[in-house]
C-alpha cells in the first residue's frame, strides 16, 4: 500500500468525513494524538462546547495522517450533540478507518453550568493497549 495523501501540502476548506491512512508495517506501538480544539454544540440551547480530545491507538496496518484528523474532527464544529454521544461516535468512526489494535477516544469538555464532562469510549481488544 503507497501512501498517497487527500490532505497534506494541499488547502483545505471543508471538514472530511475520512482521515487520511499511513501504511505501518512496525511493531506494536502506542500512538496518542491530542485535539486541542474540539467544538461541537450543545443540542439543546445551541451554545459551543469546547473540548480536548485525547485519541490513543495501537495501530495494526495504519497510522493517522494528522491534518486529515484535523479536518475530520472540523466536522463536529456544527453539529448539536451531547458530549457522550460525541465521544461514542468518533471512537466507533475511527476504529473502523483506522482498524487498529485498540483504540480509546477522551474528550474532557470544558465546564459550562460549573460542571465539566470527560467521556472516553474504547473499541477493539482491550488487553492490548498499551
Amino acid at each position: 500500500m503507497t501512501f498517497e495523501p487527500q490532505h497534506l501540502g494541499k488547502t483545505s476548506n471543508q471538514p472530511v468525513d475520512e482521515v487520511d491512512l499511513i501504511p505501518w508495517s512496525g511493531g506494536r506501538i502506542a500512538v496518542r494524538l491530542d485535539c486541542a480544539e474540539l467544538t461541537s454544540l450543545c443540542p439543546v440551547t445551541g451554545h459551543p462546547d469546547f473540548a480536548t480530545l485525547e485519541i490513543d491507538y495501537v495501530p495494526d496496518q495504519h497510522l493517522v495522517e494528522t491534518k486529515s484528523m484535523k479536518l475530520y474532527l472540523w466536522r463536529y464544529r456544527d453539529r448539536p450533540t451531547f458530549n457522550e454521544v460525541l465521544v461514542d461516535e468518533i471512537a466507533g468512526d475511527l476504529h473502523r478507518q483506522i482498524a487498529p489494535h485498540w483504540l480509546r477516544v477522551t474528550g474532557h469538555f470544558h465546564a459550562r453550568g460549573g460542571i465539566a464532562v470527560t467521556v472516553s469510549a474504547e473499541r477493539g481488544d482491550a488487553t492490548l493497549r498499551p
